[in-house]
């Protein structure tokens, strides 16, 4: 099953921080600046805690270089 997860993104904040606003959307805020792909990174392993998934089973696949992100989450 697969499922497409909506993320806005805040980087190189104070405080870590991830809101779920619905089932699958999500506000996050990382520490990690947005450069390198240090963000995307962070983003990601921050919603893989919170969802209890791999991190293989969590790709981006839209908004490398925008603070509005799409993963698709396959289980």
């Amino acid at each position: 099953m697969e499922n497409y997860l909506k993320v806005k993104v805040h980087a190189g904040e104070k405080k870590e921080k991830l809101l779920q606003k619905t089932p699958d959307s999500f506000e996050i805020w990382v520490k990690a600046p947005a450069e390198r792909g240090q963000a995307n990174a962070a983003v990601r392993a921050a919603l893989c805690a919170h969802l209890g998934v791999a991190e293989n089973k969590l790709s981006l696949i839209k908004g490398a270089t925008s603070p509005a992100k799409i993963f698709l989450l396959r289980e």
